[in-house]
């Protein structure tokens, strides 16, 4: 008996783009390749066009598109992947000039996030989005789904496969949707238990693949799943931490951004990425070591803005500083701090700088109480840490450390 192993062989991709000066073209497409090796592709050859748009039909000049297909027909190109998304018409367009599948950056992306989804709820939240993008792309896809006649009590006479399908696909949608609103309910009643019990969460958010599941799993032994890939980790992950204070805190680890994110992905995304806006404290994490990084903390910044986080205190974290230093990045960015999370290097100054940002949470006063008011001095002897008691004439005085929040409660008694 002979025994053969079935390998797959990667797909063999072409990368193409428009270059409208909108954004660096050359940084966009290594990034892209990226991306298309992270869903296992194998990346060719690269096409770009100087545009001042993309053609309305088939994305690329028509003189372009047919060295493209001659470029594909020689090196058995399985995939063409455009740097932007392609609207039906010119996605349908180019796969009959090129005789090849063509697919967008968002597939690319909604692929990965496919491949990557854990929880119940990733896997739900990636399959609304793809759903959401696809519907609209099923419009024209040719004769291949027409198809009348119709199924007992479920489709009308001389309704076409092309109906039943966006039918269905609208009913899916409304499910997952219900399904992500009752998750999200689950979600917000632990925020509010969180904030009940006084938990304060500090949130680590930045651009894909700069180190934040490794600065997690250093900093709280999570076992997170941390590679040298672009969305390496998809899930949500909080762990309890315990600051040079003596503070407790929730640290949330959140999906990573990146530039151009398809809308689609922030609306599925967006019950999960609202961890950041309930924190009290943002680490924006970047990779120091990237000729990017500039950008990238831009990237997050703007989407942290859209999420609504504007106003909350970030701190700049510059990972991977036992690489070289990037000449992008400026000497000084306010309110940073350069670590290594992978060796361990300048975490002591992230974790003080985190108990600094913070607002505090314990204070110590003096308070004289009246012997009236019973219920406040035993809230404060039962919540406190006493120094010193003493039975005065005019009330009980005490010399104690508490919680901000008792103390503004009884504020008045404050001496």
């Amino acid at each position: 008996m002979e025994f053969y192993e079935n390998k797959q062989e990667p797909e063999k991709a072409v990368l193409v783009a428009v270059d409208t000066g909108e954004y660096d073209c050359d940084s966009s497409l290594a990034e892209l390749e990226e991306l298309a090796q992270t869903a296992g592709a194998q990346v060719a050859g690269f096409v770009s066009q100087k545009r001042d748009r993309p053609d309305g039909a088939l994305f690329l000049g028509s003189g372009r598109l047919d060295e493209l297909k001659e470029f594909c027909e020689n090196n058995e190109i399985d995939v063409v992947i455009a740097d932007s998304e392609l609207s039906p018409v010119q996605q349908r367009n180019m796969e009959d000039a090129l005789g090849v599948r063509v697919i967008d950056r968002t597939t690319l992306i909604l692929d990965i996030f496919a491949l990557r989804a854990v929880s119940n709820e990733g896997k739900l939240q990636v399959e609304l989005a793809q759903l959401k993008y696809n519907l609209p792309r099923l419009v024209g896809q040719g004769h291949k789904l027409s198809r009348l006649g119709g199924g007992i009590g479920t489709r009308g006479p001389g309704e076409t496969k092309l109906e039943s399908d966006k039918r269905h696909i609208r009913r899916r949608i409304k499910t997952l949707e219900d399904e992500l609103e009752e998750l999200e309910k689950r979600r917000n009643m632990m925020r509010t238990r969180r904030e009940k019990d006084r938990v304060e969460t500090v949130v680590i958010v930045g651009y894909t693949n700069a180190g934040k599941s490794t600065l997690m799993n250093t900093l709280t032994q999570a076992g997170v799943l941390a590679q040298d890939k672009l969305f390496a980790t998809l899930d949500p992950t909080a762990r309890a931490l315990t600051l040079p204070d003596g503070r407790k805190i929730m640290l949330i680890d959140t999906v990573g951004f990146i530039r151009r994110l398809p809308h689609n992905l922030v609306e599925a995304f967006k019950s999960t990425l609202e961890e950041a806006v309930g924190a009290k404290l943002i680490l924006n994490v970047c990779d120091a070591s990237d000729p990017e990084c500039p950008e990238h903390i831009k990237v997050t910044e703007d989407l942290l803005a859209e999420l609504g986080c504007g106003g909350k205190p970030v701190i700049t974290v510059l990972n991977k500083c036992d690489l070289p230093r990037s000449e992008a990045l400026p000497i000084h960015i306010s309110d940073s701090v350069e670590i290594s999370a992978l060796d361990g290097r300048g975490l002591d100054d992230l974790l003080k700088a985190i108990s600094d940002t913070l607002p505090p949470s314990r204070a110590r006063v003096k308070m004289l109480i009246p012997y009236t008011d019973g219920s406040a001095a035993a809230a404060m002897r039962r919540d406190g840490v006493i120094a010193n008691e003493e039975y005065r004439e005019d009330g009980l005085f005490l010399d104690i450390t508490a919680d901000v929040e008792l103390i503004d409660k009884y504020r008045q008694y404050c001496v």
